[in-house]
Formats: structure tokens, sequence, C-alpha cells
């Protein structure tokens, strides 16, 4: 089943049985070294966690460590939904974009877009980011990408990445202190909250739009909105993932209020999964209503309330949420007629 968050049916409907093509948006954050910052992935290899998701989503294996990722409290990685889905009814293709990988994936056959972009730093000390031309390379990626599919879903994996989100859209002066997910269910919010006042007082007064961003972000936030400017309403686009790609929307319109343009939003649209519009500790929805554009946006009413494994039911408690395009990737399911209970057993093969 999909929901409405915000707009109406018609966008999704008009994607029923069509195909997409999948892009997995990848980087690291010195953020995600904080001591207890995050719980996307396993203590110490944290950085590890986007390059075993494309793996993983890629191939059904991961290469560059001898297990999945999963958290200290055994909840394993949503790209098990997405690699579920993508195995019950493919997604036409999956591209990878490399924005500043520590570990390059193992791969070989899959497009993997290479845009000579490092790791970003840590936001408390100052993630020293040239927004300016990251945001460029995403705008002239999008320009020169030629879909073969009938829309585009793109997704992401960034450890720590809500927390770079909330700090960047309270950055640009949005009041939404308490609306950013987590992957925790408890959220660790004195270490957020420090990690966000240290990130925010190194803002100058002087600083430009891009330079803000370039202290308190990360590079798929900055990178994205450039993607959906330089898309330009071309393509039907879905963005995959929950607080994180609404900030990218939060960039994006302030860019366009910065330089007073103006932008066609009916092609765009965000899916998200259930665990991310019930949580109580955040609310997209009041994100999005922040924008000064109409977006479509829908949550997948999956849940594994009908699955028996104890590290599944852990997505049913609120942990982890969403990640790897794993709302769109069920949302996809649905219009393309695959089944909730099929999901639950393909995921439950991967854990044995």
């Amino acid at each position: 089943m999909i929901k409405n968050i915000v707009g109406n049916v018609d966008f999704i409907e008009s994607l029923r049985g069509k195909k997409a093509s999948f892009l997995l948006a990848l980087s690291n954050t010195g953020t995600s070294n904080i001591r207890g910052i995050t719980q996307a992935g396993i203590p110490g290899k944290i950085h590890l966690t986007p390059t075993l998701d494309s793996e993983f989503v890629c191939t059904g294996e991961v290469r560059s460590l001898e297990n999945i990722a999963e958290t200290p409290k055994g909840v394993p990685t949503p790209a098990l939904l997405t690699r579920a889905v993508h195995l019950l009814n493919p997604y036409s293709n999956i591209e990878l974009l490399d924005l500043g990988l520590e570990v390059k994936p193992q791969l070989e056959y899959f497009k993997i877009h290479d845009f000579g972009i490092n790791p970003s730093k840590s936001i408390a000390l100052d993630a020293t980011i040239n927004a300016m031309e990251l945001f460029q390379k995403g705008l002239a990626f999008a320009q020169a990408y030629e879909c073969k599919d009938d829309y585009i879903i793109l997704g992401e994996s960034v450890p720590s990445g809500t927390t770079t989100a909330s700090a960047t859209a309270q950055a640009l002066g949005y009041d939404c202190k308490d609306l950013f997910s987590s992957s925790f269910k408890n959220v660790p919010n004195n270490i957020r909250e420090i990690t966000i006042k240290n990130a925010l007082e190194n803002i100058k007064s002087d600083d430009d739009l891009f330079q803000i961003l370039g202290r308190v972000s990360d590079n798929m936030l900055i990178f994205n909105a450039g993607f959906i400017l330089g898309l330009n309403n071309k393509i039907k686009l879905v963005l995959a993932g929950g607080t994180q790609m609404a900030c990218v929307l939060l960039i994006v319109n302030t860019i366009l209020k910065t330089m007073g343009g103006e932008l066609n939003t009916s092609n765009l649209s965000l899916c998200t999964t259930k665990w991310v519009y019930e949580d109580e500790n955040s609310d997209i929805k009041s994100l999005l209503e922040m924008l000064d554009f109409k977006i479509n946006t829908y949550y997948s009413d999956f849940d594994f309330s009908t699955s028996n494994h104890p590290a599944l039911k852990l997505y049913d408690q609120g942990e982890a949420k969403e990640g790897v395009g794993a709302g769109a990737a069920l949302v996809y399911a649905s219009l393309n007629g695959v089944s909730k209970d099929s999901i639950i057993n393909q995921v439950e093969s991967f854990l044995g």
C-alpha cells in the first residue's frame, strides 16, 4: 500500500507498471566518526557502510567486509529491502554515484560515476567542502544524464547524514531543530545537539549560501540539490529517502530564493518508509511544508509485522527506519504488484 504525505495520488499512479533507473548516491562524512552519533553500521567501520550497501544492492554480496553491516543492536541495513525488491521486480539498471567514498565498492559491470570528490570532514570542526564546485558537478551531471527508463529513483547511503542534514537546514534558517529522524530509536540528542551547535558556530557572519553549506553540510546533500536543479523537471524523479532528502529539497528551496529562480516540480516526488512517517522523534511532513513549492510525497505502508525474525522486528520498534532507497524501493514494489509477504520472505532469506 502507498499512502500520501503531501500532494495527490496522480503522480505515483502514473508510475504503476513503469520501469525505473536506480541511482544510489554514496559518500562519507567525518561527522560519522564522532563516537555514538550514528548506528548506521559497524562501530569502528562506519565508513564502510555506503560501500557495503552498494555492493549488496548490486550483487547480493558484501565484498569489502565479511558480514553485512548491522547496528550494535543487530538491525541489518535497509539495503536488504532495496535488494529484495530488485530480485522480485528488477530496476532496469543500478548506477552508483561516488560522492566521496573512503573505500571504493568492489564491483564490475556496474556503472560507478566518479566525480573526483573527497569525503567531507566533520561538521563539528568545519566540513570544508567546496560547495559551489560540488553543486555545479551535480548540476552538470543531471544536464548530461540520459535516462533510458520511465523515471529515476535517487537513493542515498551516508552514515550520520541526518545530523548533517539537520545542521544544514538550521544553518539555512529553517525552524526545524527537532524535525529530523535518526538511525536510532532513542536518538542520542546530546551528542547530536553538541555536534550541530559546534557546526553552526563555525559559520561566519559574512558567509554566503555556498560558504555556509561548505561548513555544515555533506557531499550528498549539496550534489543532489544540484542534480534536481540540473534535471529541471525533464524526467520524473523520485527522491528515495526520509528527512535527508527533505533537506536536499530545503537546499533547493533556499537556492531558488537566493537566486530568484523558480522550479517546475510536477515531475518531482519523494518516497519514504512508514517508519520515517510514523517516527515520533521527527516530522518529515512539517519539513516538506516549509518548501515554497509543492511536491508529491508518499510512504510505503510496509512493515515486518508478519515476520518472526527478531532483527527485522527492530524496524517496527523504530530502529533504522530508512536508507539506501528503501522507501522508494517498497513503493516501486507496490507499483509493480510485488506482495509484502514475498518481500519479507526474500529479506529473511538473506539473514538465514
